[in-house]
């Protein structure tokens, strides 16, 4: 099947490869400074689409676990697996960049209201999932192990996107169209090029991934053969 499809990877860099200097353009030449916040704001262009490939990403966590603990079967433990690991990064510079953006907005790098909050738990949640894996006395414990918690912490997820509604927060709320937060239209029209890119780049890297993992459990696979 890799070799089938051996040329969608290299594709798919190149797109986004493609995409990330538009983007960029986009950024710092295209769009205009926001009224209140000034060039500052153009961190937001990141910020929000990291967040949301974490949360695609801990999705694909959600349903290969869900497949995993069903069929049983080892390419869906890897999917999830794959999943979690790049879910963990994004989340990672999801919770940087909004740092950097709280500091020149609010004064502090970090404050306690309910969606930084809801987005560090969930950030614990999935390293602890990748730990839970690592310190299991066998591989398919910690695959089980790791399975419940991956569909267990993904409840988390919607708390954190709904957090802005269902309490008092400073955080921004959801964007849903062109007049919120006073944006404008150019700058709806590069948000969803940097998700576009940053979904790609994040397809590009699970697939990247999930080959070497797969690679890497057949590798194990006759490393038992050879010891029996």
């Amino acid at each position: 099947m890799r070799e089938r499809y051996g040329w969608l990877n290299p594709a798919l860099l190149a797109l986004t490869a493609m995409l990330m200097v538009a983007a960029l353009y986009m950024i710092f030449v295209w769009v205009p400074d926001e009224r209140q916040q000034g060039p500052v704001y153009r961190i937001f262009f990141f910020h929000v689409p990291v967040a949301w490939t974490s949360f695609l990403a801990f999705f694909l966590v959600f349903i290969g676990s869900i497949l995993y603990l069903w069929k049983r079967d080892e390419k869906y433990d890897i999917f999830a697996h794959s999943a979690a690991e790049l879910g963990v990064v994004f989340a990672s510079l999801m919770l940087i960049s909004g740092s950097i953006w709280a500091k020149p907005i609010w004064g502090v790098w970090w404050i306690w209201e309910p969606r930084l909050t809801t987005s560090l738990i969930l950030w614990l949640i999935y390293v602890a999932y990748l730990m839970v894996r690592m310190y299991a006395t066998g591989p398919g414990q910690g695959a089980r192990f790791a399975a419940i918690l991956g569909i267990i912490g993904f409840i988390d997820v919607p708390i954190v996107y709904f957090s802005v509604i269902l309490w008092r927060t400073i955080h921004p709320q959801p964007l849903v169209a062109p007049g919120d937060m006073g944006l404008e239209p150019s700058m709806i029209i590069t948000l969803n090029v940097c998700v576009l890119t940053f979904t790609l780049l994040f397809i590009y890297l699970l697939r990247e991934r999930i080959g070497l993992r797969r690679m890497g459990y057949e590798m194990e696979q006759l490393r038992q053969l050879g010891r029996s």
